[in-house]
């Protein structure tokens, strides 16, 4: 039987992460913020990086396993589970997205920019960043759930396809080196050295390029765990290295991912000792975490309705305020929807397959 890893650092990680990506997106508004804070917060979509990488590692951590064993018979295990953790509040979410632009073509508002009903098929069925349609729309957050759907689909290929387990250490790290070379070939072969451009035609494989960093990431953290220290000092190093030289001018395409996936060394590998990420306040962010990404973009859209004159300069308390709401809503989302609807719609699915 596949043993189910919870390494509490990153789950702790994606809270953080989460949380940036929702400064990020209020940013503009915060206009008493210094000018250095509002620069550090319009970096926040690279958040949406390090999930995808994150979520790489811990797919292949507890279903490489799985898919390993039972090849294609495991594959609708793996896919029902999936679904069951995403769609729920993906589809809660963008019911209460319709709900809004009701309200607003009711009430003479006219339908919310971004909104479009032609585009709501490709949303409900988690297809809408699939280079299918143009801009973003509806539950904004909701792209890279959509990319995540993409690399979920692709994930049983690239088990079968490569048993990472049966590499030597020195040819995944060399893989890693050329997804990496590659996501940046990509990026600059569509002349973007910003990992969050043009979302709709380079979001998907933004994604599937970071997954499998990710699921390499997994593969040497179970070859390295009983002996941490050294990887995880020279992973730090690392990770420092890369972060430098983004901040020296190496593009960010190429240095972030490469930063990030030495992160993400670090938090594993320091993941079964002493960590402050592992304490239960910071790993309740980011259980809710998911919540809180998807929440709060249409949470601030009715806020600045409700609250605010000036959406360009909205004050320091109504920031506090709106940041405590999507706090209480997340935690709402999480306890009293997404984990019934989970635990629900996974009663319904293909069960484990045995040997």
């Amino acid at each position: 039987m596949q043993v189910r890893h919870e390494l509490r650092p990153l789950t702790s990680a994606r809270g953080i992460a989460a949380w940036y990506v929702v400064l990020y997106h209020i940013r503009d508004s915060a206009s008493f913020l210094p000018p250095g804070v509002i620069a550090f917060f319009a970096k926040g979509y690279l958040a949406v990086d390090f999930f995808f990488v994150l979520s790489g590692f811990v797919i292949w951590l507890n279903y490489g396993q799985l898919l390993h064993e039972h090849r294609w018979r495991g594959v609708p295990h793996f896919l029902w589970r999936r679904l069951a953790r995403v769609y729920p509040l993906h589809m809660l979410m963008l019911f209460a997205a319709i709900a809004f632009a009701v309200v607003c073509v009711a009430t003479g508002r006219g339908m919310p920019l971004n909104f479009a009903w032609e585009t709501l098929p490709y949303h409900l069925l988690l297809i809408q960043n699939w280079g299918l349609i143009d801009g973003l729309g509806w539950n904004v957050p909701a792209w890279s759930i959509s990319c995540e759907f993409a690399a979920y689909l692709v994930f049983p290929l690239i088990v079968t396809a490569t048993d990472w387990r049966k590499l030597p250490s020195a040819l995944l790290i060399a893989f890693l080196g050329l997804l990496m070379l590659g996501l940046f070939a990509l990026f600059s072969a569509f002349g973007h050295d910003l990992l969050g451009s043009d979302i709709p035609r380079l979001g998907v494989p933004r994604c599937l390029f970071e997954f499998a960093m990710g699921t390499i990431v997994a593969a040497l953290w179970l070859r390295w765990r009983e002996t941490p220290a050294r990887p995880a000092l020279i992973a730090g190093m690392l990770a420092i290295g890369g972060s430098a030289a983004y901040a020296f001018g190496t593009p960010e395409a190429l240095a972030l991912p490469f930063a990030f996936v030495c992160l993400l060394f670090v938090l594993a590998l320091t993941s079964e000792g002493r960590n402050p990420m592992k304490g239960r306040v910071i790993h309740w962010f980011g259980e809710i975490s998911y919540a809180t990404y998807l929440a709060h973009a249409l949470l601030f859209l009715l806020f600045k309705i409700v609250f605010v004159d000036d959406v360009m300069a909205i004050p320091a308390p109504l920031i506090g305020l709106f940041l405590l709401i999507v706090l209480v809503v997340s935690a709402a989302l999480y306890h009293g929807f997404e984990l019934p609807a989970q635990r629900w719609v996974n009663r319904f699915g293909p069960k484990r397959p045995t040997a």
